[in-house]
């Protein structure tokens, strides 16, 4: 048996922290077993499907390392939806229904106020070809539900253990719209047949469907059905659910931030597990410390400080050959960068140093004989990570001048701004030269 996941995003809003995690385990689990990653865009619902979420979704998943195998498409199997749905239809296995919405609504009202499942009741079984002549003629166009045989659904998850539905408690699922569309169930079930997929990983919300999938599996499949797991959902660090407001940020945002793509996946792939989250530089790393058995029933829970301590980790630790790649800094250069990365949350901000450093800067002075006084301190020799302490004591002795009033005017002087970098990682990389210029006020 060939081994083959897949990771089925619907190209209808972006790619969030929650998709990221499914496809991030999907794709760990098929390297690790040296089988197939299918994406598959589930793009059957034409009024919400867009091309721009799709290709997001796609650089989102590029952005990570999480490269494809393979990729299909619902909306151009249709055909083959249609076909099975003729099946099915002709062998009794589904069966239109012509109720209304808010008659659905009523109908599970009445059986909550009874203490029974809200599940739907089959009269549409009972209907005659008269009633439902009737019915059409009033314009009520039928939908279609799939007949859920008699018995316990049973399969054993990978995360969740022994798994029993008695089908008396679901609901017969509607597998077409009254406007002809399919809703996911069927397509999906009938992919996983076509494209031989043989392991499921998705979240814990989709246990039920789950269940209603292995019936149509053993219509459709003469019985055989994937592997499933299924995951606990993230949350926020209060057990929240996860919301923009709470730091849910879509991939692209996370990019544009300047977050790195390996502090995302090395959270990502062990959050919810026995295993120690670690800052991890590449994905062979977490192919090769991956284990779906490790993960727990408990719910995992996404902090974004988090994922900002192992950015700051792989940023610390990258090399200059790495960074430089990635920055187009005029005068950079490895001392450059070596001095400041130890002071980076994001590989970008180095930008923020090097304008500093090797740009043009137009001094802020509105005390010159404070400045001129902190010249006349500055120490000799050479400067290293020590000069800035020395130098400040010197400059409070001659000045009197301490706190706020001390640090904030030899700031403006050096840099022009009024809060940046780390001053004493900073003067070294100037050198006396420049600041004795900016000291004078000079632009330099």
């Amino acid at each position: 048996m060939t081994f083959k996941v897949r990771f089925a995003p619907s190209p209808t809003g972006m790619m969030h922290i929650g998709n990221a995690r499914m496809a991030l385990i999907n794709y760990l689990y098929a390297k690790k077993e040296g089988g197939t990653f299918l994406l598959r865009v589930d793009d059957t619902d034409q009024e919400r499907s867009k091309p721009e979420y799709e290709k997001a979704i796609k650089d989102a998943m590029n952005w990570l390392g999480l490269s494809w195998d393979e990729e299909e498409r619902q909306s151009e199997r249709m055909d083959r939806y249609e076909e099975v749905f003729e099946d099915l239809k002709s062998k009794g296995l589904v069966y239109d229904c012509y109720e209304t919405p808010e008659e659905l609504e009523y109908m599970r009202k009445r059986l909550r106020s009874r203490g029974k499942p809200p599940i739907y009741d089959r009269s549409a079984l009972e209907l005659t070809e008269e009633a439902k002549d009737k019915l059409k003629a009033e314009g009520r166009q039928a939908h279609w539900r799939f007949k859920l045989p008699d018995g316990d659904i049973q399969w054993t998850d990978l995360v969740q253990g022994e798994k029993t539905f008695k089908s008396e408690n679901l609901a017969d699922p509607v597998i077409r719209r009254a406007d002809g569309t399919f809703l996911y169930m069927m397509p999906s079930a009938i992919d996983d047949i076509d494209l031989a997929v043989t392991h499921v990983l998705r979240g814990e919300d989709h246990v039920s469907n789950t269940a209603v999938q292995i019936a149509m599996f053993k219509v459709l499949n003469d019985g055989n059905f994937p592997a499933f797991a299924h995951l606990p959902l993230l949350s926020g660090t209060e057990g929240e659910k996860l919301s923009k407001r709470k730091g849910s940020m879509s991939l692209a945002e996370m990019q544009e931030d300047g977050l790195e793509a390996m502090s995302v996946t090395s959270l990502l792939a062990h959050l919810g597990t026995s295993e120690n989250i670690e800052a991890v530089d590449n994905m062979e790393a977490l192919v090769a410390s991956f284990d779906i058995g490790s993960f727990g029933r408990g719910t995992p829970k996404f902090d974004f400080k988090e994922l900002e301590r192992l950015n700051a980790k792989l940023i610390h630790d990258m090399d200059w050959a790495t960074a430089s790649a990635r920055l187009d800094l005029e005068g950079a250069d490895e001392a450059f960068w070596e001095a400041v990365r130890p002071n980076l949350s994001r590989v970008k901000d180095a930008a923020d140093w090097a304008a500093i450093v090797f740009g043009q800067v137009e001094p802020k002075i509105e005390d010159a004989d404070f400045t001129a006084k902190a010249m006349a301190v500055l120490p000799e020799g050479d400067w290293d990570d020590t000069t800035w302490k020395t130098w400040t004591n010197a400059v409070k002795e001659a000045t009197g001048a301490k706190g706020k009033g001390l640090f904030m005017p030899l700031r403006q002087a050096l840099t022009g701004m009024d809060h940046g970098p780390e001053l004493g990682v900073l003067l070294p990389l100037l050198g006396r030269e420049k600041v004795e210029a900016r000291l004078k006020g000079e632009t330099a």
